[in-house]
């Protein structure tokens, strides 16, 4: 009778179960756009949150680390430092794979090398083993930056990616909560079992994005939402697609600036290739002064977070006097914070933009930043955790509010055909900042300030002056902004070519033109019927050369010659 009421109890869990878990599914296809765009972006949301929960384990790991490899917090900090700065280099040439190669498949690859490091620094019997793993996973974490963002611009339309992008990075922030609570309790009884248990999902990752359909080049929007979603609502699929005719690859801000009359830099409009290697790529993505402010800014913040994440737990349990698992959880309630701001900043530079404010996603930054840098101060101060906590959780919301409009700002501010090369770019110039971060928080720490608490506690105060120079850079790129974003949509015209294989190496055919009459066969000719606007395919690469711009701008090369476009300008 006992066991019959057992199953029944059994049975019944497992219904109410599988209801929940079909609801939540049903409301996540409604909240954002279907099933497949959740796919998406719960595996990129997933990405991130390993890399950051990697980061994470080795602050929450601190205490057991020191006592097993008798360390100190300088060379906690050399761990994720050399980590960092060995995935800066390697971002550069991620960067230019990601605008070459299949980007699902090769994110897919270095997820399993990354996993395959994780077991290593598992096993690692010594300090300068250890530091040998965290220099190959450091390298393999590049990936993550420069694909996602190539990923993001080409699956999403542009008045929607500051959205996408907040639950895209509040993986980042769950991967880092997983880190200090999870792991860090694991690593109570067992370092080496902490690092071990974040391989296993690596692996079964690597498995999910290796599926993930890989989009066109150029394109924007290739993930629409499907009818009756909210971001359906919002959307116009026939306003879209004209858009797309008449300016394809262009953002919404892009085009909101064209309209405008906002004059491009010529002085940039000169230096754009399509087909510019790496140096003069660099040269490009620096020119842009925009970006510049935000690479600044961006790095300015996330020396501040890295240095977080590595020495919060430690700092948190000595500061306000409680255990290590109440830190822990007071840490989980920061990451609550932290969400809400990064869920709030991406929507609302997206609504600022929607009314027509072209900077509005680096105001939204800029008053964040502002936030941030002063209400941490009174946190530091106090003994008090109760005093402390509103001030933690608004600050951390704050501090987190800008990721998402700036990430979605910098593909606005840059041609479709660059994307992976810029991130790359900034990634390597932010991730080299931000490496630095760990070991300056250590060593100040340690060697200035005299270690403990009150060591702890006056390198986080002194480390807030970056997040005060961020505000102050965001505030400039303001003014500047729309200059900037004029010059990429103009730019974006002016066609690329880029060679895509199909994950084996061998060239395979995705052009923003007509596809090939059958297999084996060449595009359409130019001005045939095959091609439109005078766009040029050719088999292996992609190659769009776009209207000539002409004295008479309504129209185009094609619709003057009733040929193919005339030769670039």
């Amino acid at each position: 009778m006992a066991r019959q009421r057992v199953k029944g109890l059994r049975g019944s869990a497992q219904r109410a179960l599988h209801s929940g878990v079909q609801k939540a599914a049903l409301k996540a296809d409604y909240v954002l756009g279907g099933k497949l765009r959740v796919r998406v972006i719960v595996v990129l949301a997933c990405v991130l949150a390993l890399s950051s929960a990697d980061t994470a384990t080795v602050g929450a790991s601190a205490v057991a680390l020191r006592h097993a490899l008798k360390i100190d917090n300088t060379d906690i900090g050399l761990l994720v430092a050399v980590s960092s700065g060995v995935g800066a280099v390697f971002s550069l040439p991620f960067g230019v794979l990601a605008d070459r190669v299949n980007r699902t498949r090769l994110l897919a690859a270095s997820t399993v090398t990354w996993g395959a490091a994780m077991i290593w620094s598992a096993t690692a019997g010594s300090f300068g083993r250890l530091l040998v793993a965290r220099l190959a996973l450091g390298a393999v974490t590049a990936a993550a930056g420069p694909i996602v963002a190539s990923l993001v611009g080409n699956w999403f339309n542009g008045h929607e990616r500051g959205q996408i992008y907040s639950y895209i990075l509040t993986g980042e922030l769950v991967g880092a909560g997983i880190g200090f609570v999870v792991t860090g309790d694991i690593s109570s009884f067992s370092w080496r079992a902490a690092f071990l248990v974040l391989s296993v999902p690596a692996f079964v990752l690597a498995w999910f994005i290796w599926r993930l359909p890989e989009p066109r080049r150029g394109a924007a929007g290739e993930l629409s939402p499907d009818p009756g979603t909210r971001p359906a609502l919002h959307a116009d699929p026939e306003e879209e697609k004209q858009e797309e005719e008449e300016a394809p690859g262009k953002t919404d801000a892009q085009q909101l600036a064209l309209a405008r009359g906002i004059k491009p830099d010529e002085r940039l409009v000169k230096m754009a290739n399509p087909q510019m290697k790496i140096i003069a790529a660099t040269r490009y993505v620096l020119a842009v002064r925009t970006n510049v402010a935000l690479i600044v800014s961006g790095a300015c913040a996330y020396f501040f977070l890295a240095g977080v994440q590595t020495f919060a737990p430690e700092f948190v349990s000595e500061q306000y006097r409680t255990s290590q698992v109440v830190a822990n959880l007071l840490l989980l309630v920061l990451g609550v914070g932290a969400v809400g701001g990064i869920l709030i900043g991406g929507p609302l530079g997206d609504l600022l933009l929607r009314r027509g404010r072209i900077s509005g996603r680096v105001l939204v930054a800029a008053v964040a930043a502002s936030l941030s840098a002063v209400l941490f101060i009174p946190a530091l101060l106090t003994r008090s955790s109760v005093a402390a906590l509103p001030y933690l959780v608004i600050g951390a919301g704050a501090l987190t509010a800008q990721n998402p409009p700036i990430d979605a700002a910098r593909l606005d501010i840059m041609p479709s055909w660059l994307w992976g090369r810029s991130e790359g770019i900034q990634t390597f110039l932010r991730s080299g900042a931000q490496s630095l971060a760990p070991l300056l928080f250590g060593g100040l720490s340690d060697q200035v300030f005299g270690g403990g608490r009150t060591g702890l506690q006056y390198t986080f105060l002194v480390m807030l002056l970056p997040l005060a120079a961020s505000a102050a850079v965001l505030f400039w790129a303001v003014k500047r902004y729309p200059t900037d974003v004029a010059t990429a949509g103009l730019v974006t015209g002016s066609g690329t070519t880029t060679p895509v294989t199909d994950g084996s190496g061998t060239p395979a055919l995705a052009t923003d033109g007509p596809e090939p009459d059958g297999p084996g066969e060449e595009p359409s000719e130019p001005g045939s019927s095959g091609a439109r606007g005078g766009e040029i395919a050719s088999p292996g690469t992609r190659e769009i050369i776009g209207p000539e711009i002409t004295k008479e701008p309504e129209k185009t090369a094609t619709e003057t010659t009733g040929q193919g476009p005339a030769a670039q300008p």
